[in-house]
């Protein structure tokens, strides 16, 4: 189970990378467009439609994403310097508030979002872009990244029930 979950949170990661490369390359694509045609003219069309759109979905589309192997990875903002000061088992205690918090919170979040992903699909919400976008897609993909952090919120609390010493903060941690 270990590895798949571990396997889940680095391609949940991936593919997040992989988001933020296709959104510079989009962005590099326009910028382009957009200097050929001062250049040449109108030879060649001058925008790629709806590429904002495309750029924002994929945008939220990568930071939900990377949130779980960002959890994982220790990447998340902290503040170290109290924690680091505290008992192991005052530690545990922090941690274990703060998890059940967070999975609380992230879990109305994934709640509420397949709510909406449910509402955008029955009423065939559509972007207002030149290319109309059924907004179902792109709530889906975030609706993803939010089940796949409730998941590992959900390992972390687990492994730290398990271990029974800090997860999230270790003392090389700045």
């Amino acid at each position: 189970m270990r590895k798949f979950l571990d396997g889940l949170y680095h391609i949940s990661g991936a593919i997040a990378g992989v988001l933020i490369l296709a959104i510079c390359v989009l962005i590099s694509c326009q910028i382009l467009l957009n200097g050929l045609g001062r250049m040449f003219g109108q030879i060649l069309p001058t925008t790629i439609p709806s590429y904002a759109d495309f750029s924002g979905y994929m945008l939220a589309a990568s930071s939900f994403l990377a949130l779980a192997h960002t959890l994982r990875s220790g990447g998340h903002i902290r503040v170290n310097l109290i924690m680091q000061t505290m008992s192991k088992n005052l530690q545990v205690l922090f941690e274990t508030i703060s998890l059940i918090i967070s999975i609380s919170l992230v879990g109305y979040a994934t709640w509420f979002m397949a709510k909406l992903v449910q509402e955008s699909i029955h009423y065939g919400d559509k972007s207002s872009g030149i290319i109309p976008i059924p907004l179902g897609i792109p709530q889906s993909v975030v609706l993803i990244g939010l089940i796949i952090l409730l998941i590992a919120l959900i390992d972390t609390f687990v492994e730290l029930l398990r271990k029974r010493e800090p997860i999230l903060t270790s003392a090389d941690e700045v």
